[in-house]
């Protein structure tokens, strides 16, 4: 059977947030006095991503190649994770087309460093940046997110086959 040209995945992470821990989004550091919690460096955003680049492949998750029990993952860069997402993709025939995610927070606010996460993630990817996606909203004090206790974010990929 002949492989589609296009396949779309979708990505979905969410972290508590903690007081004194660093938050990484995107590869990004942001001042903030709260980050993710997690057993990587809890970068949502890159969980997020690295899900939807894997489902677009009918790949298995995160969670698979990287899971919380396995030491070596401790503290890891999420980059890497997406970089490993990105490597499995290419090896179905496959490359990266576009990304677009939305990040759910009432804190830390990213607006202004959504261009570098921008191009943090399109570097990675190994897409321009006008095919990269970032958006920020808040859940308008809606429950535990609302209420400042952490972070989602929605993802979706297209990839097409080389």
């Amino acid at each position: 059977m002949s492989q589609p040209l296009f396949r779309i995945g979708i990505g979905y992470d969410i972290h508590t947030l903690k007081a004194g821990r660093r938050c990484v989004l995107g590869g990004v550091e942001i001042p903030s006095d709260v980050g993710p919690d997690g057993h990587s460096d809890a970068d949502v955003l890159c969980h997020a991503v690295a899900d939807a680049i894997l489902g677009a492949a009918g790949l298995r998750d995160i969670g698979f190649y990287f899971p919380n029990t396995d030491p070596a993952c401790k503290d890891m860069n999420s980059l890497d994770i997406v970089r490993r997402a990105v490597a499995e993709v290419e090896k179905t025939g496959y490359c990266i087309q576009n990304v677009d995610a939305a990040m759910i927070a009432e804190k830390p606010k990213v607006g202004p460093h959504i261009d570098a996460i921008k191009a943090s993630l399109a570097k990675v990817l190994g897409i321009p940046e006008n095919c990269v996606g970032v958006k920020a909203t808040t859940n308008e004090k809606l429950d535990d997110l609302g209420a400042g206790l952490g972070i989602a974010v929605h993802a979706v990929c297209l990839i097409a086959r080389k």
